[in-house]
């Protein structure tokens, strides 16, 4: 992967494919600061709330954040340093 930030839309996924989808991504995030996962937030939390709460443990994940609308959550990887 060759861009800073990745997005994964995880809409209409159960938790085990959101988790699947999420895993692959994090084990070939070389290169990247930022992982932009758009979970919805119409259909319910279950998704949010275990990306939130599994990941945050992950030690690949420096920290979570929530993204600048409730559908959508950041793990940031490491921080981007602009000289």
């Amino acid at each position: 992967m060759n861009t800073p930030i990745v997005e994964v839309d995880v809409h209409g996924m159960n938790r085990y494919q959101a988790q699947t989808k999420i895993d692959s991504i994090l084990r070939r995030s070389r290169g990247v600061y930022r992982i932009r996962i758009i979970h919805g937030y119409r259909g319910g939390t279950e998704l949010r709330d275990m990306i939130r709460c599994e990941y945050a443990k992950n030690p690949l994940v420096r920290r979570v954040e929530p993204g600048w609308n409730e559908g959508i959550t950041e793990l940031v990887l490491r921080e981007y340093l602009s000289t």
